[in-house]
This record gives structure tokens, sequence and C-alpha cells, in this order.
């Protein structure tokens, strides 16, 4: 019998979760750990024949050490759930609140599992389905998360249940009060921003010729500003292609795209800030074509300087993504334009969400695409003190059987001398109506603004090739969905939200559902009623 990693992986992703107590006792083969929010984290497999799903899942993840790659037990070793294993002196203390969170993880997290037979290499299928797995579906397989602040509302559910007194909640407190005090100096406290740059050496840039660049960047959080990683892969003539990436120091606090690219505050100590950077590559890129996937990279340097009160670099700007839509145009709809489908189109082998890497993959496009047919740079475009304008976006112009991209950029005449850019504002992307069939099947077709969307948020037509990034969609409920976007269908891939949404509104055939974006990556759906 042969098993497919990618049958096996759609199969992981389309599993309906379950509680961990009823894994099978009596079988074996490739699991997934789902967190409280429902999503997907860790794939996994009883790789021993003595090892059922019931001991592997219910048992080994819910109640095995922290440290030990039980990943429950460790994603949720927090607030009140929290225990130092190897401090005597808090050991009962500990004990209570190690209980607490096996019954956390019965009442709020759930596991699918697919059962296979002894005779399979499940060790060999398990590592094919990883290597496959977009990355927010094993986030906890790679470090790429920390551990949960508590959930307190969750926690005190499974209190309510517990029924525990007054001597048990006292020590869960306290177990508490001690994970707070653990905390302190773990995340260095950002400094104050520098009225002047600090002396820090930043990374020597390599020294061209070059044919062009490509730049990526890794952002802290929402603010398009928090750069904390910036990569540059630089093409010289013979097409080699040397990378430049270095670490940046955002000055913020919050961070919220760690689980994603594994960069935190503790890993940008001591890393230059982005003023410190951007002199080295302000002078590094000027009068050369700096290559990005999507528009987001060069709207995040604005905004960086921005920040910073510094003018924003006069860099000739193109995208690679138009590149791609150009060279390969049957990608349209069938996985997308994004480095996540490029990368199993083309065969590219680089770390996505690492910022010299997928610098580096852009880069490579670009190269490929040279390949299928020209990729002419074309004059370079002037650029004054850019405005990140809401209609912003890039030209595909056609030349022969050219294609020469230009940025459509603000005129410099028309802006004055001390312009700096602006905070991004929520702008409107598109409105949609819906259908019965849309309320029918729980879907919002988003067809007529589709490409308005990020291409490495548009994955393929099923969950086993979703996007590697995800977006997060407010609708006015409790809780922000995270989903990434099928390119096939041209909705929304997490559905099951709209359900509750069409009918907390009372929707309607015909009413309008109208979609904003607030932040990169951040997107608002409100509803429009139809006249009576």
């Amino acid at each position: 019998m042969c098993f497919s990693a990618n049958d096996l992986l759609s199969a992981l992703l389309e599993a309906a979760p379950r509680p961990t107590v009823q894994a099978p006792r009596d079988a074996r083969g490739l699991y997934g750990l789902v967190d409280h929010h429902g999503d997907l984290r860790y794939i996994g497999s009883t790789s021993s024949t003595e090892q059922t799903f019931y001991e592997r899942i219910h048992q080994r993840h819910r109640t095995g050490s922290e440290g030990m790659s039980h990943y429950f037990s460790a994603m949720y070793n927090t607030g009140r759930m929290w225990r130092d294993r190897k401090d005597a002196l808090t050991k009962a203390d500990g004990d209570i609140a190690k209980a607490l969170r096996n019954e956390f993880v019965v009442d709020h997290c759930r596991a699918v599992w697919l059962p296979l037979p002894d005779t399979v290499d499940i060790t060999r299928l398990e590592a094919e389905v990883i290597a496959l797995a977009p990355d927010h579906a094993i986030a906890w397989n790679r470090r790429r998360m920390q551990v949960y602040d508590e959930p307190v509302d969750l926690v005190e559910a499974t209190l309510r249940r517990l029924g525990w007194g007054a001597r048990e909640l006292a020590a869960i407190e306290r177990q508490r009060l001690r994970f707070l005090s653990s905390m302190v100096g773990t995340v260095a406290t950002p400094a104050p921003k520098p009225a002047a740059i600090r002396q820090t050496r930043v990374t020597p840039f390599p020294e061209g010729p070059f044919r062009f660049f490509a730049l990526d960047v890794e952002t802290a959080n929402n603010d398009r500003g928090s750069i904390c990683q910036i990569g540059v892969a630089c093409v010289r003539p013979d097409n080699s292609i040397e990378t430049w990436v270095t670490y940046v120091d955002p000055q913020v606090e919050r961070w919220v795209f760690t689980y994603l690219h594994g960069i935190s505050a503790r890993t940008v100590q001591g890393a230059p800030t982005f003023a410190e950077v951007l002199s080295v590559l302000r002078e590094a890129l000027n009068g050369g074509t700096v290559y990005q996937h999507s528009g987001f990279d060069r709207s995040a340097i604005a905004a960086a300087c921005g920040n910073c009160g510094l003018p924003t670099p006069q860099w000739d700007w193109r995208d690679s993504v138009h590149v791609a839509r150009a060279a390969w145009p049957e990608l349209r709809g069938n996985g997308g334009h994004g480095l996540a489908s490029l990368k199993q189109h083309l065969g590219l082998v680089f770390e996505h969400h690492d910022a010299g890497e997928d610098a580096r993959a852009a880069a490579e496009v670009v190269l490929r695409a040279e390949g299928v047919q020209p990729v002419r740079t074309g004059p370079r475009v002037q650029t004054g003190q850019i405005t990140i304008a809401d209609d912003e976006e890039f030209d595909l112009i056609e030349d022969g059987n050219e294609t020469v991209m230009r940025v459509r950029e603000t005129a410099a005449a028309s802006m004055p001398s001390n312009a700096v850019p602006r905070q991004h504002a929520a702008r409107h992307i598109g409105t949609t109506e819906i259908t019965q069939g849309n309320i029918d099947n729980n879907h919002i077709y988003l067809r007529s603004f589709f490409e308005k969307f990020p291409a490495d948020a548009i994955g393929g037509s099923n969950r086993a090739s979703a996007a590697q990034r995800e977006i997060a969609v407010d609708w006015g409920g409790g809780t922000v969905v995270m989903t990434d976007l099928d390119g096939a269908k041209r909705f929304f891939r997490k559905r099951s939200w709209i359900r509750e949404f069409f009918e907390r509104h009372g929707v309607r055939a015909g009413d309008m559902v109208t979609v904003e974006e607030v932040a990169p990556y951040s997107y608002r759906v409100a509803l429009q009623r139809r006249n009576p």
C-alpha cells in the first residue's frame, strides 16, 4: 500500500479536531496538535510500534515535562499553569499548576490523527509531510512560537468545572506571580529612541558591480516600520548572488510575528537600529534596481524612515511578483505567485520568512523569469520623498515582447521638501454582493478585488497547498480570524466564522460586504445592508 505525503498532509489539514482523550488506544500513525484557537500547530508521529495515539497525544504531550518536546505541556506553561519542574521549593504549588494545565488541554485543545499500518515507514512519511506543511501548521515543530499568554477566560472556565477550593486557588496564584517574576529580564526592554545614531558596527555591504538587487524585510508587528531584519540579494553580472543580511533593533515592545520568523526582542538585542542600517543601504543601493516580492517591503522601508524622521531613499523599486505573473501566467488561480507557490513550481530552495533567504528567492525568481522572457530594467524612475499612497501599485508595461515594471510614484515636484511617509491608514479594498449560494455555503467571494491581497497570502485550492503567510480578519466577533486565501475559489479559506457573521447580521442575498485593509496583512469585514 502506497501513501502520498501530499494526500496525508491534506487529510491532516482537513480533519476535524477532536478532544485528546478520544485519541485511539490501539492505533498508530501521523497526528497533529491543535491549539486553543483551533489552529493546527504541530505534526508528529507515533514512530514507535509500542506507542499508540492515546499514549503519545493525551498522555505524553499533555502531561509530560515542559522541556521534553511535550508540546501541549511546553506551550501552555504560562500564568497560573506555570511550574519550574527543577525548583524543589515550589514543587507543591507547581504540581497543582501542572494539574490545572493538564485539565486545560482536555477542555480547550484538540488533536487530529491518521492511523497507518505498522508495516509503513511512519518516520519517513512524517518527515515528508512536515517538509510540505505550511509554516503555521508546524510552528511548534520549528520552535517558531513563544509560549502562549495565559488564556484567562478559558482557564477560568476550567477552574469552574474543577470546583477547586481556596488552597488550590492560592497555589496557582502564587505560581502566576512566580511566572511573572521569571519573565523579568528575559526580554530586553527597548532602549528609548536615540537623538543621534549610535556608533554600532553594521555588517559591511558587498562590493559591486551588481546588475540588480532584491530586498526583503521582516517586521516585529503590524506596524510596517517595525523592521527587525533586512536581507539584500546582490546579483552580479555573471548572475551569481551574494546575500547580505542584518538584524535590526526596531525598538518596540510588541512582538507579534515571532512565531513566523523566530525573531524576538532577545534576538535583536545589541543589533543596529534602522537608522544605522539605512546609512549603509542608502549609498549601497542608490542608482541600482531594487526588486521586492509584492509591495510590502518598499512601504516598510518608507514607514521605518517616517518613524525615524529620515527621508525615504530614492531607489528604483520593481516588483518580482509582476515579473513572475508575466513569466508564469498559468499560476494565476493555481497557487498564485507568492514565494511559497513559486518555491514549489520552480524548485527553489530557501527558508521562508528569513529576510536573506526570501531576498535571494526573489532574485532567483527574476533570473528564472529572464530565461522565459526578457525583463528590461528601463530608465530609472526618479522619486522624491515618497508618500505611501492608498492606491499605490506597480504598472506592468508591455513593449513588444519585453516586459517593463515601473513604480507609480507621486512626482517629486508636487511634494513638499520636508515630506515624510504617513502612517498606514485603513483603505477600502473592495465590495462584494452576497448571494444565496454564499449564505448556504458560508463563504464570501472576493473575485472582483482578489488581486489587492498580498500574493504570499494566496494559496492553492486545498489546505495542503495553503499559503505560507496568513492574514488577520476582524469580522466584529470575539476573536480575529487568521487565514490564508484560496486562490482557486477566491475566498477566505477558513469559513467557520462566516456563518456566525451572516447570522449575527441577518445577512440576506443582495446585501453587500466591504473589505478594508487596516494594517499590513490585517483586514476588516463589514456589512452594508441592501435597501429594503
